[in-house]
């Protein structure tokens, strides 16, 4: 593949879902505009920000940089942004950045060179990421999975999030549209029914930067993913996990991810109570029986781990800086 020329390389669009965040939404878009592959598009979906996104990029966006903005009226999640943008989009590959993340500029030119290169079976490119809080690096994660991934994603093996995806575009038609359903774990979900129509192919180096503040992200909602989330996703996939084996550790990597964000929302009781959860489905997963510890102490422990975590960064990267 010749990246350099924008005739031999298959036009990528790029959906940008965001709601009130101007500056990283400035800083998200300046990352799209430095990619060193030559056909993009992007498509900004606007989810009913009160300071509307086209504003904000009409004054600040790359001069260079060819970009649409779609707009809801109204606040309507995460995954509708994106499939207003799926809908609009008009690539063969749809390539996905949330507005706190940024991309460095190699990111879509190795994605679509690792999908060429993997054959027809290959649909969904992945890559590394980053994880930033303030400026100080906290965690390198690199994707895992590989070829038929089904299974290694029902059981929780590293993937990534949707600022590290790429997909060919008739791999999205044949499985449908993220589900606006799920208010978190929307990426791995939407991963899952992907694989079951395509083979992935990872790139393992950190080329996302997956930024963390004070600011309201997705997993900051404990409730929605105890209540919702879970009893969805095993009502959604519990059968398909079973006929790849993989039931056991399905149902624990899915408790253990609701107890990881009920440890970092304070909800110690429902943190124990779900890595319990998942050490009875199985007794192997190690994360769970650390967020049991951490729980069992409760706050004081907890923060006091982070805190560790931090200043050693290796323990953090390992045990609870996995997307949850």
């Amino acid at each position: 593949m010749e990246t350099g020329d924008p005739d031999a390389s298959p036009l990528v669009s790029v959906v940008l879902p965001t709601y009130d965040r101007p500056r990283m939404l400035v800083e998200a878009v300046e990352s799209v505009a430095a990619q060193a592959y030559p056909n993009l598009e992007l498509l900004v979906v606007d989810d009913g920000s009160p300071t509307p996104a086209a504003t904000i990029l009409e004054e600040r966006a790359p001069s260079a940089l060819e970009w649409r903005c779609l707009r809801h009226d109204e606040n309507r999640g995460a995954n509708a942004a994106r499939n207003t943008g799926i809908r609009a989009a008009a690539g063969e590959y749809v390539a996905f950045l949330d507005d706190d993340d940024r991309w460095s500029p190699e990111t879509v030119a190795s994605q679509v060179a690792a999908l060429w290169g993997a054959g027809e079976r290959a649909g969904v490119a992945l890559v590394g990421q980053r994880t930033l809080h303030g400026d100080d690096e906290t965690a390198i994660r690199l994707p895992t999975i590989e070829g038929e991934a089904t299974g290694d994603l029902m059981a929780g093996e590293p993937a990534g999030t949707f600022s590290t995806m790429l997909v060919r575009r008739s791999v999205v038609d044949d499985a449908g549209l993220p589900d606006e359903r799920f208010p978190a774990l929307q990426d791995r979900e939407w991963m899952i029914r992907l694989s079951r129509h395509c083979e992935f192919v990872s790139v393992r180096e950190p080329l996302v930067e997956r930024r963390f503040g004070d600011y309201e992200q997705i997993d900051d909602a404990f409730e929605p993913k105890r209540d919702t989330t879970h009893p969805l996703f095993l009502e959604k996939h519990r059968e398909l996990a079973a006929e790849h084996g993989r039931e056991r550790q399905f149902r624990a990597w899915l408790a253990t991810t609701v107890a990881g964000t009920g440890l970092t929302n304070g909800h110690y009781g429902d943190a124990r109570r779900f890595a319990l959860r998942a050490i009875r489905s199985n007794p192997r997963a190690r994360r769970a029986y650390v967020y049991l510890a951490l729980a069992l102490g409760g706050h004081l422990t907890y923060r006091s781990a982070v805190r560790f975590a931090r200043f050693t960064r290796g323990l953090q990267t390992k045990f609870w800086t996995e997307p949850t």
